[in-house]
């Protein structure tokens, strides 16, 4: 069994996919761009305000799926560019609690409306 999350309190999925899904006392969370969930519109800013974006919307949507920040247990980050990996982990390192959660951080060629990041993310519910 698998239920779709969606909340308002994020940007709303653009394309066939739901913003997370719960299945076997898990969350899976959609990859987040730096979207303001209002506008829709990406935040222009450099790599540490794009990353807060992005942490904010993936943390509004644990909470619609009941669960949290705290309760991530990976995470994949992609990078337009490898050299915003400082500014991106310290802002990153600022929400997740110890232990961190695992993960991988990768360049993209290109992410979508050329956001600067991305980052999805596996949790447990709480």
């Amino acid at each position: 069994m698998r239920d779709a999350i969606r909340t308002s309190s994020a940007p709303a999925a653009i394309g066939p996919y739901s913003q997370a899904v719960k299945a076997g006392g898990l969350v899976f969370v959609s990859g987040q761009i730096p979207l303001d969930p209002a506008t829709g519109q990406l935040l222009q800013g450099d790599i540490a305000a794009q990353t807060h974006r992005v942490i904010t919307n993936l943390r509004e949507i644990l909470t619609a799926a009941g669960s949290s920040l705290d309760n991530v247990v990976r995470s994949t980050v992609y990078l337009a560019d490898m050299d915003d990996f400082g500014a991106m982990n310290e802002v990153y390192g600022s929400y997740f609690t110890s232990p961190a959660p695992a993960r991988s951080t990768i360049q993209a060629g290109r992410l979508p409306k050329n956001a600067r990041i991305e980052i999805d993310v596996i949790a447990t519910l709480t």
